[in-house]
């Protein structure tokens, strides 16, 4: 048995003062949207002042739950007075990101200012229900793919989101790529153009030497590596160098079922990555090629809401 070396996992979506503040940051500019423009008439000309309310966070659809904390720290952040919401709201709940729920189940019990409670529902909604939907996709992907092997997501976030964002990939059961630029090292095809030998003016097309040459650049650099191949020509190239982590971009079942075999032969510490051309149709079939994960950016970038409301 070929013992392969476990994915990295980015330190930012384990560093829980971090995942508070960019939270805390979210939750600014959803207050700055709804309430920087001036004072919600409609609410304070038809809620009386301190009055109070109860509503129930509820599921209209099946799914799995991502944001309930996000949602905590929109609350804690709503009640500081530059907001002048005047009074705050209380969040409980006995459910977890990651807990599957179905339609008609009570997620969170929400109570106190009614009219906190109404400027504020959009944003909660918004968080929890997006989250939610990226969960419950991530998790159609896990169940698709064979045993052992992980569903990836991407850096395809919306700016400002991607706390959230790749906390849910990690709680419908996928694995997170890297976090930001500077924390794996990810030699991409244009990276590879650049190492192009340039003496034929356009060419614009990268070889198998040039993706050796730009791995030899940042070999020794500390970090986790992974190299992106877009053919069999330049992973045969690259194999001996005996990289982490290789990307296979767009490559059919077939080139991937011999990619894999060229790596047992070759290389056989190397994790191979498939990405490009992946459905939850196909999925299962790439994972039963032998590769060791999928990369699917759509996990973030193309997801529908999960279906909550509060009754």
């Amino acid at each position: 048995m070929v013992s392969r070396p476990a994915l990295p996992v980015p330190e930012a979506l384990r560093d829980e003062e971090l995942i508070r503040k960019h939270y805390e940051r979210m939750a600014r500019a959803g207050l700055e949207e709804d309430l920087g423009y001036g004072p919600d008439l409609t609410t304070l000309s038809t809620i009386a002042k301190d009055q109070v309310g109860r509503r129930v966070l509820r599921s209209r659809a099946s799914g799995v739950l991502s944001g309930l904390d996000a949602i905590s720290v929109l609350l804690k952040v709503a009640a500081e007075p530059e907001w002048g919401l005047g009074g705050t709201v209380e969040f409980r709940t006995a459910l977890s990101n990651g807990d599957r729920v179905q339609p008609g189940k009570e997620v969170a019990l929400l109570e106190g200012d009614l009219r906190a409670m109404l400027q504020l529902e959009r944003s909660m909604l918004n968080i929890v229900s997006h989250a939610s939907a990226i969960a419950t996709h991530t998790a159609e992907w896990v169940e698709r793919l064979p045993e052992g092997v992980v569903v990836r997501d991407s850096r395809k976030t919306l700016p400002g989101l991607r706390m959230l964002q790749k906390r849910a990939v990690v709680h419908g059961g996928g694995a997170p790529h890297r976090w930001a630029l500077g924390d794996q090292v990810m030699v991409k095809d244009n990276h590879v153009l650049s190492q192009a030998d340039h003496s034929q003016p356009g060419s614009g097309a990268e070889d198998a030497g040039d993706v050796v040459a730009a791995y030899k650049l940042v070999q020794h650099c500390g970090q986790w590596i992974e190299v992106e191949v877009d053919d069999l020509e330049q992973l045969r190239a690259i194999l001996p160098y005996k990289p982490m982590q290789i990307l296979l971009d767009n490559f059919s079942l077939e080139e991937t079922r011999q990619a894999v075999a060229l790596r047992d032969e070759h290389s056989p510490a190397t994790l191979l990555e498939s990405s490009g051309g992946l459905t939850l149709d196909n999925a299962a079939d790439y994972g039963a090629t032998g590769v060791d994960s999928i990369a699917v950016g759509a996990l973030t970038h193309s997801v529908t809401v999960l279906d909550l409301g509060l009754d």
